[in-house]
């Protein structure tokens, strides 16, 4: 019997013991206590801000105007809207008296693949809700807002409902039911796209928007 064989043998012959699985939400419990709206929107924006992400707090009526302003101060003509949403419908409506072009993701990516990828420079979506720990935006792409309108576009800009900031991952998770079904892809942004790839240099928007701009929604924020 060679070595490998007497050691394979061994590790059948050994006796399985039963492990009690770990209990995660008495783990997280005691990780984290509760917070208010306040406490969690300050520490989701103190760690987003922290990875460059730009944040503006604005109220459920005066965002369209704050987004009007993100876009003239960067000179921007032209955002990329999911028009069936009630926020890119507002976009739409709002927008345009100010010169803004809003662009719908209307029809399937193979009829206006160029303009999407050289013509948009910056899109508008929302996010399902956020988790303070980590100041991560949780998006659910779908339909009406495809995952491209978050990848493509330089500038990514997204509209977050302070009520939806929870304190931790499994919180978000459990909260909201996770289990009981996933989009295609659940995507989790923290700012802008960046890699140190290249001579240990940080650079942003490599592998998606350079910048990232995130409208905290609601009187608390």
């Amino acid at each position: 019997m060679s070595a490998r064989d007497r050691i394979l043998a061994k590790l059948h012959a050994a006796p399985v013991l039963p492990k009690a699985a770990p209990d995660i939400a008495a783990w997280y419990q005691t990780h984290r206590g509760t917070e208010s709206i306040v406490e969690k929107t300050d520490r989701f924006r103190s760690c987003i801000e922290f990875a460059h992400a730009e944040v503006h707090a604005v109220s459920p009526g005066s965002w369209l105007d704050k987004l009007a302003e993100v876009l003239a101060a960067k000179q921007i003509g032209k955002l990329l809207v999911a028009p069936r949403t009630a926020h890119g419908a507002s976009a739409i409506a709002g927008l345009a008296q100010g010169g803004i072009e809003c662009r719908g993701y209307d029809s399937p990516i193979e009829d206006w693949k160029d303009e999407m990828f050289h013509a948009i420079p910056a899109s508008l979506t929302s996010a399902r809700c956020a988790i303070a720990e980590t100041g991560t935006l949780v998006l659910w792409p779908d339909e009406h807002e495809p995952r491209l309108m978050s990848l493509v576009p330089p500038v990514h800009i997204v509209l977050l409902d302070v009520a939806t900031i929870h304190n931790t991952f499994y919180e978000a998770m459990q909260s909201e039911g996770w289990a009981n079904g996933l989009p295609t892809n659940a995507l989790l942004i923290s700012g802008p796209s960046k890699t140190a790839d290249i001579q240990v240099t940080l650079a942003y928007g490599a592998h998606g928007p350079k910048e990232l701009v995130v409208l905290l929604v609601g009187e608390e924020a």
